[in-house]
Parts: structure tokens; sequence; C-alpha cells
């Protein structure tokens, strides 16, 4: 089967992407490492910076991770005394999280690396760069949503669904 030009297009565009994403997070990892992080960790001490007192569900919820997957995390970080768990009022079975003293330090020279980081690289584009940028990612992730949940939009801006051989418009 011979592929379009516009199938070609984005293929080619997938590719891009994945490989920035796989660059972007190799050199974000070796900034965070300087000041002694993973990926991982920086991504739980920035959600409790800013929302101190969630549940390890709420957090991997905003993490796009299972409980499971953040328990043992959750565990390393409070083991080394980042990261503690207080008991939760409305549920005893749970825990809220809240950064330390030393959680916060260090959550703060994450966010200093990433501010770094983001300005040698995106800071490098024009604010109309970054502008369409921003469009273009948005129209992307609403198009990932829409095959997510079985539609797309039509020239109007319709979502058309597709199921079994039939067209319906919502």
């Amino acid at each position: 089967m011979i592929a379009s030009p516009g199938e070609l297009e984005a293929f080619r565009v997938w590719l891009r992407f994945l490989r920035l994403d796989q660059r972007l997070r190799v050199q974000m990892g070796r900034c965070l490492r300087e000041v002694g992080l993973s990926i991982p960790q920086f991504d739980v001490l920035s959600a409790l910076s800013e929302g101190a007192g969630i549940t390890q569900r709420e957090l991997a919820g905003q993490l796009f991770v299972t409980k499971g997957n953040v328990s043992g995390l959750i565990d390393r970080l409070v083991e080394a005394r980042l990261v503690e768990r207080r008991p939760f009022a409305q549920d005893r079975r749970s825990h809220a999280l809240f950064l330390t003293f030393e959680g916060e330090r260090l959550a703060a020279a994450g966010f200093a690396v990433q501010k770094a980081f983001l300005d040698s690289t995106l800071g490098r584009l024009t604010p109309d760069e970054l502008a369409a940028l921003h469009v273009l990612l948005g129209r992307w992730r609403d198009a990932a949503r829409e095959a997510a949940e079985g539609g797309e939009r039509d020239a109007q801006g319709e979502v058309v669904r597709r199921e079994a051989g039939t067209v319906s418009r919502s």
C-alpha cells in the first residue's frame, strides 16, 4: 500500500517528535542528576510543591501513573526525608503528602535547573514561534483525545464518531 504525502509527512513529524522527546528526557535527566534528583523524583516534588496535602491517589492521577507506581517512589522519598506522610483527616486509610524543608529545597533546585534548561532550548524560539508551537501541540493533543474517544472533527469543528461502519455527529 502506498502512503499519501500527508501520511508520510505525519510519520516524519511523529519520528521527529519521538526523537525530540527522548533527547529532552535524557538532557533533563542529566541536569536534574546534578542536583541529586531523577525525573520521577522531581515530578513528585514539583507536584507536591504546587499541591501540598494531596493523597497518593491524587498524586498518581496528576502524574498519569498508577497508585502502585507512585507508592514505592513515595516510600523512598519519605526514607530520604524529602516527603512526609500525615494522617488524612477525611479517611484514616489515606495519608496526605507534604514536602519537608529538604524536599522544598530540592524542589526549588529542580525548578531552577528546569528554568535554565527551558531558557537554553525553548527560550531560543521567538514569541511568535512559541505561540504557534503552543497552538499546534494543543491541536495535536485534542486530536489524540478525540481518537481515544473514537471520533474526529469535521470541517465545521463538530465531533464525528465512527462506530461499526456508521458515522454519527455530536
